[in-house]
């Protein structure tokens, strides 16, 4: 069975509390999703698509409509098959090493990362952070905390033209759990 996972940009972060995850279930399911479940309280879900082929991309502009008609917020969303949040979870290219995943940010792109964009990034100015270039993904290591991190989201939006989104590791992991939970091994 495929699932999706709905990244929500944004959201219940510090005093901003605007989505509560029983709306964004309600959303998801009035979109058509099934056993829709959420994580946290940061716009993360878990579901099953819709019958009928829709695509991570429809399905996460249709989200991004029906925030904006039922909550009128502007929120961007990035809706991946579970088995790319899957292999993203696998490929942390800092794991074997004793790192906190809360101080592993894996940013979520909405489209393929153009590697020449980034070519002029020396690694060495952002030390102790470490970063790595996935497919549509982006990780960094920030030893002294993300918050003091010059490897922003914003940072990847602007080099690139694209939008993202960041998760810490301990919730990349748990999504990746959740998208596997009971499907036969």
């Amino acid at each position: 069975m495929t699932r999706y996972v709905a990244l929500l940009r944004g959201i219940n972060v510090g005093k901003h509390r605007l989505v509560p995850m029983d709306t964004l279930r309600e959303l998801l399911a009035d979109l058509g999703c099934a056993e829709v479940r959420t994580y946290l309280r940061s716009g993360n879900a878990v579901f099953v698509p819709p019958a009928g082929g829709t695509g991570p991309d429809a399905l996460g502009e249709a989200l991004e409509r029906a925030i904006a008609e039922r909550l009128s917020l502007d929120v961007r969303v990035l809706v991946l098959e579970g088995d790319e949040l899957c292999r993203v979870a696998e490929r942390i290219p800092f794991s074997g090493r004793d790192i906190d995943p809360a101080r592993l940010l894996v940013t979520f792109l909405s489209g393929p990362v153009d590697r020449a964009r980034l070519a002029d990034l020396d690694p060495a100015a952002y030390a102790p952070d470490q970063f790595h270039v996935g497919e549509r993904e982006i990780y960094v290591h920030c030893p002294g905390g993300v918050r003091r991190s010059r490897l922003t989201q914003a940072l990847w939006e602007k080099r690139l033209g694209l939008f993202g989104t960041a998760r810490n590791g301990n919730t990349v992991r748990a999504l990746a759990a959740m998208v596997t939970a009971d499907e036969p091994r």
